[in-house]
């Protein structure tokens, strides 16, 4: 059981942890042994915040659903593991803080004015080139 806050924990039944052959450097060693860490997160159980979590990580969700955290920074699996885990701990560490609200803010007039006025001027510029080059 890994707690992240008083809430939210991670049982050990959601994690499968598996090694792979790690790229990078290690010369022969990469070719032989497994080195990097793939850890596989199933966000179904309750308090992990799914919608947020699935956000945050993005290209790391499979199409089963499941988070897929692979470490392979270092040549062992002692210290990939905790790369592994720690990278998990901070996204749902990070899923689990409510998003700040938007507040909603009103535009001076003279901003909104030369806003408007540099969207205008940039077609010209660009009218000006092609007259100089049809001539």
């Amino acid at each position: 059981m890994i707690r992240i806050t008083r809430a939210v924990a991670i049982g050990g039944r959601a994690i499968v942890e598996s090694f792979v052959r790690s790229s990078g450097p290690g010369g022969q060693n990469v070719n032989k042994v497994a080195t990097a860490m793939q850890l596989r997160f199933d966000p179904t159980s309750p308090g992990y915040h799914r919608s947020r979590l699935v956000a945050l990580a993005r290209r790391r969700v499979t199409q089963r659903g499941e988070i897929l955290i692979t470490a392979q920074r270092f040549r062992t699996q002692e210290r990939d593991r905790p790369a592994a885990l720690d990278t998990l701990i901070r996204l749902v560490e990070r899923a689990t803080e409510p998003p700040l609200p938007r507040i909603a803010i009103r535009l001076a007039a003279a901003s909104k004015r030369r806003r408007l006025e540099a969207k205008a001027h940039r077609p010209r510029v660009k009218e000006d080139r092609r007259a100089r080059g049809e001539e």
